[in-house]
């Protein structure tokens, strides 16, 4: 009824549901809270990695003379904000999962 997918941007697992959430018997909902909140218990820990990574892409752009890496520099410090911020909105779903659900 339900699985953890590893998603390979975010870093983290998310729940895949194969039926809507509403569907899902009380027991089952429950058990897939207890292992999202497992999972989004290192969502900060995953976000503060990827800050680590963009502090270090923008010493890097610093440093950079070339436009167009100075170029390829800022679209990698932008996907990773995209990631950071789609993490954060995946923290604050707590109890609203509803994952990708197949019908």
């Amino acid at each position: 009824m339900y699985r953890f997918e590893y998603d390979q941007r975010l870093g983290i697992a998310l729940p895949d549901l194969t039926k809507d959430w509403n569907c899902l018997d009380k027991a089952t909902q429950e058990e897939i809270l207890v292992q999202w909140e497992q999972i989004r218990g290192d969502i900060p820990d995953r976000v503060k990695e990827l800050e680590n990574q963009i502090n270090a892409k923008q010493a890097a752009l610093f440093n950079e003379e070339n436009f167009k890496r100075s170029c390829e520099i800022n679209t990698e410090i932008s996907e990773l904000a995209s990631t950071i911020n789609d993490l954060w909105l995946w923290f604050r779903s707590q109890g609203e999962i509803t994952g990708k659900s197949h019908h």
